[in-house]
């Protein structure tokens, strides 16, 4: 295998900063950088790069590389794919690492092909065996674990967020080389006049949260007074994402009842969908409510490190070894004392009490 690796990662157009997910790879490069005993290199891509040099510059990387300029700001197929191909060949690396972010993730498999190379995507894992480097990937809704070789030649291996611990070496001074890019005036037409956001209080999908929280049909069926209380589900639910920072998950049974013209949760879309034909998230913790734990749901769950349940049936799914803590006990109850817990704790304390639910 080749004896020099670049990593590869953009600033992000909110800030002169590299996405988190960049550190994350940049730790397994150096970790693979090692385990070869291979040369590191790093190449930057963004209007200003030098904040995010500084923050890299302890990563024992020979040389740090960069496109920088007002044309590269923004994510733009043309650009982001000039700018690529640039460092590549600049590195003259066999072996690229990158972020599987949304701006690469449409660019990147172009850019192997222009060097004659090959691209493999959700990468989850990289190790080095007897010289080689193997890279892991799931297939059919994390079911299949396949290990792919590459024979020697340009390799491009993008890896999954929450994969690996990130780089966390102090800032420091260092010098980047700006490599000259030249747009041609075709590959300037696209132009991003502005983004459109969900205001932060209504965002409900959080990669980074540390708590996952699912909702399952059980919060739009009737309690225990024979009536349904989804004008109280809404809010209990919304507030403690609010106040814990929790990104939201759904069960396959809670989302599709928005076609079946049964009451639901009016936030909640098939976006929050967790499980084998939804997503699989990789946060730290994972709280189920009102969800009886089927198999296709809890097959989402299999990357969660820590993870507990709220039901009031103590036969359910969760309790048959699929969670490490089930309790028996009314979601609204436990919800509404959740709540109460965390608004104290955020009058008490300076800084939020989210991520620590």
């Amino acid at each position: 295998m080749s004896q020099s690796i670049l990593f590869l990662a953009h600033v992000s157009e909110a800030g002169n900063t590299l996405p988190k997910a960049s550190y994350e790879v940049l730790g397994a490069a150096q970790e693979l950088t090692k385990q070869l005993g291979a040369r590191l290199t790093i190449g930057l891509i963004g209007e200003d790069v030098s904040a995010a040099a500084k923050t890299v510059a302890t990563a024992g990387a020979e040389r740090i590389l960069a496109v920088a300029g007002p044309d590269f700001a923004t994510a733009r197929y043309a650009s982001d794919a000039a700018a690529a191909e640039a460092l590549c060949r600049s590195a003259a690396a066999e072996l690229i690492l990158a972020p599987a972010t949304s701006r690469f993730m449409r660019v990147l498999a172009g850019v192997a092909h222009r060097l004659n190379g090959c691209v493999d995507t959700h990468v989850t894992a990289l190790e080095a065996v007897d010289g080689d480097v193997r890279a892991t990937r799931w297939h059919y809704r994390q079911r299949i674990e396949a290990v792919i070789r590459r024979d020697p030649r340009t390799w491009m291996v993008l890896l999954e967020s929450g994969c690996h611990p990130a780089f966390l070496g102090a800032a420091g001074p260092t010098q980047v080389e700006q490599i000259p890019v030249t747009l041609p005036k075709a590959a300037t037409r696209t132009v991003v006049t502005g983004v459109r956001a969900p205001k932060s209080d209504v965002q409900t999908i959080r990669p980074d949260a540390r708590l996952l929280f699912v909702a399952g049909a059980g919060w739009t069926k009737k309690q225990a007074d024979g009536k349904t209380h989804v004008e109280q589900a809404e809010p209990l639910i919304l507030d403690f994402l609010r106040t814990s920072g929790a990104s939201l998950g759904g069960s396959k049974s809670l989302v599709d009842q928005t076609g079946e013209s049964q009451t639901v949760l009016g936030f909640m879309t098939h976006l929050n969908q967790v499980g084998q034909t939804g997503s699989t998230p990789r946060h730290p913790k994972g709280l189920s409510t009102c969800c009886h734990g089927e198999e296709p749901h809890v097959v989402g769950w299999r990357f969660i490190n820590e993870r507990r349940a709220v039901n009031l049936d103590p036969n359910c799914g969760w309790a048959r070894g699929k969670a490490d803590v089930l309790y028996v006990a009314d979601a609204f109850e436990v919800l509404t004392k959740l709540n109460t817990l965390l608004a104290q704790k955020s009058r008490t304390s300076p800084e939020p009490a989210p991520q620590q639910a």
